[in-house]
C-alpha cells in the first residue's frame, strides 16, 4: 500500500500535538519499518519546518526533517501536477496541492487529520487512527 502522508500529519508529531500526536508517531514508525511505502510532498517540509522551528528550535526541525526523509519519498511533482491541484475543487488550494502530490506518486491513500477538506479528493483519505486499524487487520 502507497501511503502518502498529509503534512498535519507530521506537524503533529513535531509540535507533539495531542490528542494526535500517538497515532501519527505510531503511523510513521510503521512507515520507518515498511520502507518504500510512504510518500509526503515537497513543499510539507517547507510548511514542517516554518512552523516547528518556532516551537523546538531550526535544528531538531531539521534533523527530524533528515530522520523522515531517510524513510519516506518526496512525491516527484512537475507542472503538470501544479495544474492538476487547480483544477481539483479545494476549498484549501494547499490541500489541493498535497492532493497532486499524492496523485503523481500513485498514492493508494491520504492519511489526514482533516478528512473533510479532502471530500472532493480522487483518492480515499484516512486519519492515522483509521488507517493503524487497516493496517494492523
Amino acid at each position: 500500500m502507497r501511503i502518502f502522508v498529509d503534512c498535519d500529519v507530521l506537524i503533529d508529531i513535531g509540535l507533539k500535538r495531542e490528542p494526535f500526536y500517538q497515532a501519527s508517531s505510531q503511523l510513521l514508525d510503521y512507515l520507518e519499518v515498511n520502507k518504500s511505502s510512504g510518500f509526503i510532498a515537497w513543499h510539507s517540509i517547507a510548511n514542517f519546518f516554518y512552523l516547528t522551528s518556532k516551537g523546538i528550535n531550526k535544528e531538531r526541525s531539521k534533523k527530524f526533517i533528515g530522520e523522515l526523509c531517510g524513510f519516506l519519498t518526496i512525491a516527484n511533482v512537475a507542472n503538470k501536477d501544479l495544474f492538476t491541484a487547480l483544477e481539483l475543487k479545494f476549498n484549501d488550494f494547499e490541500d489541493a496541492m498535497q492532493c497532486a502530490s499524492a496523485i503523481a506518486c500513485n498514492a493508494d491513500i491520504i492519511v489526514t487529520r482533516n478528512i473533510k477538506d479532502y471530500k472532493n479528493s480522487p483518492i480515499p483519505c484516512s486519519t492515522p487512527e483509521q488507517i493503524l486499524l487497516k493496517i494492523i487487520n
